[in-house]
C-alpha cells in the first residue's frame, strides 16, 4: 500500500566538522525522535564518512527519503569543495548517489547552511542565514525559496583572510571568545551593508558564544532548528523549491 504525504518518513543528516547529526521527520518538519550524533571520522573520506552515517542510523525507525546538508559547494548532489573536510578527498563525489546506494532510499543532498536555512526561514522577504562552526556558512532565500549558493566562506574579508579563516573554530581558538566577538561585529556589519537583508538568522555551535546585543532583526536559532529543513527538500516532488537532482538507489 502506498504510504500517504502525511506518513513519509524522512532521514535528516547534517555532516558537520566534528560531528555527523541525523533525526528522522514527517512532511511537516517534526522530529518523530531525538537527533542523534556520532564524530565526523579523521580523515573524513567519504568511505568514512558513509561508514560513519551507516552506524550514526542503524538503529532508527524506518525512513523513506533522505536530506543530508553538506559543509561545502554542492551542484546537483555532487560535492564541488569541501574546505573543512578536505576538498581533495572530495571534488567531484556524487555525494547522493554514495548515500542512495548505501542506505537503499530516494536522497537529496544540499549544502549544509541551506538545509537549515530551509528550516528555519518565515518565507518572507530577503532572509539570510549564516552559521558559525567549524567554518562560516551562509544561505540566502527569498520568500521561502533558495537562491543561488555562494560559498560566502572563501571571499576575503581581509587582505591576507577568508571568512572561514577570520571567525572560523581555528581563530576562536586561537583568539579567544573576546576578540572573536568583535570580529563577529565586523562581520554582521559588513553583511547588513551589502545584503540588506530582512531577517538574518544566526546557528552552528557557536551562535551561542555570541556576546553583543543583536539587531531586531537578527535571531539565533538552532541546530535542532536547522535540521528540520530536511523535511522542506521533500515538500512535493514536483514542487521542491530547490529544484535539486534526486538520487535513488542503484539496484
Amino acid at each position: 500500500m502506498k504510504k500517504t504525504t502525511s506518513q513519509v518518513k524522512i532521514l535528516s543528516i547534517d555532516i558537520g566538522g566534528s560531528h555527523i547529526k541525523a533525526t528522522i521527520l514527517n512532511k511537516k518538519g517534526e522530529l518523530k525522535m531525538d537527533y542523534d550524533k556520532v564524530p565526523t571520522p579523521a580523515p573524513a573520506s567519504p568511505d568514512n564518512l558513509i561508514k560513519a552515517i551507516k552506524t550514526l542510523v542503524k538503529n532508527f525507525p524506518a525512513y523513506d527519503k533522505i536530506s543530508v546538508g553538506f559543509p561545502g559547494y554542492v551542484k546537483n548532489g555532487v560535492i564541488k569543495t569541501a574546505p573543512n573536510l578536505n576538498t581533495k578527498l572530495w571534488a567531484d563525489v556524487d555525494l547522493t548517489k554514495k548515500i542512495s546506494d548505501a542506505l537503499g532510499k530516494p536522497t537529496q543532498v544540499v549544502n549544509d547552511a541551506d538545509m537549515q536555512g530551509l528550516g528555519v526561514v518565515n518565507g518572507k522577504g530577503l532572509e539570510m542565514v549564516v552559521t558559525l562552526g567549524t567554518g562560516f556558512g551562509t544561505a540566502l532565500l527569498m520568500n521561502g525559496h533558495l537562491l543561488p549558493h555562494f560559498e560566502l566562506a572563501h571571499l576575503p574579508v581581509k587582505t591576507d583572510k577568508t571568512y572561514d579563516q577570520y571567525i572560523g573554530e581555528k581563530a576562536l581558538e586561537k583568539y579567544g571568545k573576546e576578540r572573536w566577538n568583535k570580529r563577529m561585529q565586523k562581520v554582521f556589519e559588513i553583511l547588513k551593508t551589502v545584503f540588506n537583508y530582512d531577517t538574518l538568522y544566526i546557528g552552528g555551535g557557536n551562535s551561542d558564544l555570541l556576546t553583543f546585543k543583536l539587531d531586531k532583526n537578527m535571531k539565533i536559532v538552532t541546530n535542532a532548528d536547522g535540521i528540520k529543513g530536511g523535511a522542506r527538500l521533500w515538500i512535493d516532488d514536483v514542487e521542491s523549491k530547490t529544484k535539486r537532482e534526486i538520487s535513488t538507489p542503484t539496484e
